[in-house]
């Protein structure tokens, strides 16, 4: 059976053998990169036949990111999904294998290293093109369309954002604001409003048709194969509003000027590949930046999740879209400037 190393030392070729069910006498771990989990690359030789020539294992990490997921209900999410094995009709990193060790809080997932196959990550720092963004999603299109108001498996938990969360929610926005002011930057949003629209999302993406969500679409959590756009990082796998993920993605991914010019016309293109027109289309779409925002500010604030750059470009954009929606300002996007 396959367990959950405690350190990169202990992916050996034994658990490696483990893990993809043949023979391996030799591993190399690589490109270690620490931040919510820990992840790696790991080369693999065989005693015979074919197999990867490497693949990608994302297991725990640090113990502030065990508790933050434990919080979010999402440690154990991406493992769960590669055991039950949904069907996922997106372009999609093929899963190897995976365990949880319920009392150290940590898991281990092993998938495929799309680079194989000529895929290249996209970065949160490069926006994507807007035909980019429309092949993604007419991949999200294609898993939501597969679980729409359909059963979902047993282990995927809808959003909530319950009241023991209200204390941790305005505590991590006041911190984001004063890091942001340390580094001489202003956000420009109002923040109570911000509060209640952000907390308010959970219940809005528990109402209307229900699917099978990625939950965390960010460009960084993609890649490009070909003319299609994949999805990797399952860790916030949830069930909820179709919007959840388009508005999050669209408004990540693409840059002010472009989103406010094709969003439009980006949302008809999902709704066509999607085969349905849920109630409210525009509004919902429209109320997503709140939680984009919200979850980056709380990302910015807890400092070791993601690199620093990555979350001041996220931001920005979502700080655009939300005031865009708020109305809040017409001069333009809000400037994380100096």
């Amino acid at each position: 059976m396959l367990t959950v190393p405690r350190d990169w030392s202990s992916v050996t070729p034994s658990w490696m053998s483990t893990a993809l069910g043949r023979t391996v006498t030799a591993v190399r771990v690589t490109d270690v990169v620490d931040g919510t989990n820990s992840r790696a690359v790991v080369e693999v030789e065989y005693a015979s036949g074919n197999g990867p020539a490497r693949v990608f294992v994302k297991r725990t990490g640090r113990l502030l990111g065990r508790l933050a997921l434990t919080a979010l209900g999402a440690r154990e999410a991406e493992a769960d999904l590669v055991r039950h094995a949904p069907d996922l009709p997106l372009e999609r990193p093929a899963f190897h294998a995976a365990a949880t060790d319920r009392r150290r809080l940590a898991t281990v997932v092993v998938m495929e290293d799309v680079t194989l196959r000529g895929a290249r990550p996209n970065s949160a720092l490069v926006p994507l093109t807007v035909d980019r963004v429309a092949a993604g999603l007419r991949e999200l299109a294609a898993l939501h369309a597969r679980h729409l108001d359909g059963p979902l498996p047993a282990f995927v938990r809808p959003w909530r954002l319950g009241p023991a969360w209200s204390p941790v929610v305005r505590g991590g926005f006041v911190h984001a604001a004063l890091k942001l002011r340390r580094n001489g930057l202003r956000l420009g949003v109002d923040g109570a409003r911000l509060d209640r629209d952000f907390r308010g999302w959970a219940r809005i993406a528990a109402t209307g048709p229900q699917t099978l969500l990625h939950g965390d679409p960010h460009p960084g959590n993609t890649y490009t194969v070909g003319t299609r756009i994949g999805f990797y990082d399952w860790q916030l796998v949830r069930s909820g509003s179709w919007a959840h993920d388009v508005g999050y993605f669209v408004v990540s991914s693409l840059s002010v000027a472009d989103r406010r010019e094709h969003e439009r016309a980006l949302l008809e293109d999902y709704l066509a590949a999607l085969g349905h027109r849920p109630a409210d289309v525009w509004s919902r779409y429209r109320r997503a930046p709140a939680f984009g925002l919200g979850s980056w500010l709380q990302t910015w604030a807890a400092g070791s999740f993601q690199p620093a750059d990555v979350c001041l470009a996220t931001i920005e954009r979502f700080a655009a879209a939300y005031v865009d929606v708020t109305a809040a300002q017409r001069r333009g996007p809000p400037r994380l400037s100096r």
